[in-house]
């Protein structure tokens, strides 16, 4: 799947493979997917072409079931429907869009499965169709049905998470208890690193060139997304990729990004494109009010104001 809205790039990968892993030899495994890349270390001893196997197979059948950019993937599939009658799709697509109907009711309407069209008309992405009717989506076992024959799906905003934890499932399914698995700028720690202690993982400043660390955590055993405005905007440095479903506008200025600790990666993917949506004052109230750990990078002037919700601060390391 395509993703030019891609998240900016929550880790700097680079932090958690330090001078010292290299000398302690962890296996590293990389390759494309949905327009970005993945990364997995694992301990020497993993068999990388079984896990490299796994971890294509994951990303190729979510590209096949939810990516905008594929005539023969079951979102475009449906997308492109001029009915209203249940249309049979992957079983993956009938829980991200449930995922992604759950989202939006949790945020107000700040994430939206049908935000493509908006999306599209600033040139960030292929979908076309009627915008704005979520409440005539339906999810029945393994179909999907739309009230409106010109309503589209839009999952990019939730499908890398997702993807991210399938692979993580497949990796612990093949005995890999020690992982650092980075898909588009999401990541996913489990165990320990090869020297034995916990995966840190780092949090890009935004702005800065060359990248450079705000904070460094521990995920532990949580997933870490972030959503940022810097990436893939141009026309002007305020016309940014992220659309608010709520105007059909790039989101305004205030957040430059929001990282989110979550129990999976497909929530925290979603819910870092809804905070960073709802903006610097909205945003963490409702992180405060559902117990969200989340780090917000704030515009102050030329400066960053961090504010920390929910459990994030006994995450951070530096």
């Amino acid at each position: 799947m395509h993703m030019t809205r891609r998240d900016v790039l929550a880790t700097g990968i680079a932090a958690c493979m330090t001078a010292r892993a290299a000398e302690a030899g962890p296996a590293r495994i990389a390759g494309p997917a949905f327009g970005s890349s993945w990364h997995v270390v694992l301990p020497a001893t993993a068999d990388k072409a079984a896990a490299t196997r796994a971890i294509m197979a994951e990303t190729e059948a979510v590209d096949a079931a939810m990516s905008p950019y594929r005539a023969d993937a079951d979102l475009s599939r449906f997308n492109e429907e001029r009915g209203t009658d249940w249309v049979p799709v992957a079983g993956s697509l009938c829980r991200v869009l449930d995922a992604a109907l759950r989202m939006r009711a949790r945020t107000g309407g700040a994430f939206d499965p049908t935000v493509g069209p908006a999306v599209g008309r600033f040139g960030f992405g292929p979908i076309r169709g009627v915008f704005g009717d979520a409440d005539g989506l339906a999810v029945r076992g393994a179909a999907i049905r739309k009230s409106h024959p010109a309503t589209t799906l839009d999952l990019c905003g939730i499908a890398k998470g997702y993807a991210l934890d399938r692979i993580a499932a497949a990796l612990a399914a093949l005995g890999h208890r020690d992982a650092l698995i980075e898909l588009g700028g999401e990541v996913i720690a489990s165990g320990h690193h090869p020297e034995g202690r916990d995966w840190l993982v780092a949090i890009e400043r935004p702005g800065t060139n060359p990248a450079t660390a705000q904070r460094i955590v521990r995920p532990g055993r949580l997933a870490l997304a972030t959503s940022g405005l810097s990436a893939n905007g141009f026309a002007s440095p305020r016309l940014n990729h992220i659309i608010d479903p709520r105007t059909a506008r790039p989101v305004a200025p205030g957040l430059a990004s929001v990282s989110v600790l979550a129990a999976d990666a497909e929530t925290a993917d979603a819910l870092a494109t809804a905070l960073l949506v709802m903006g610097p004052e909205a945003g963490p109230a409702l992180a405060e009010t559902q117990d969200v750990a989340a780090l917000f990078l704030a515009e102050d002037g030329s400066d960053i104001r961090e504010i920390m919700t929910g459990a994030f601060a006994d995450h951070v390391e530096i």
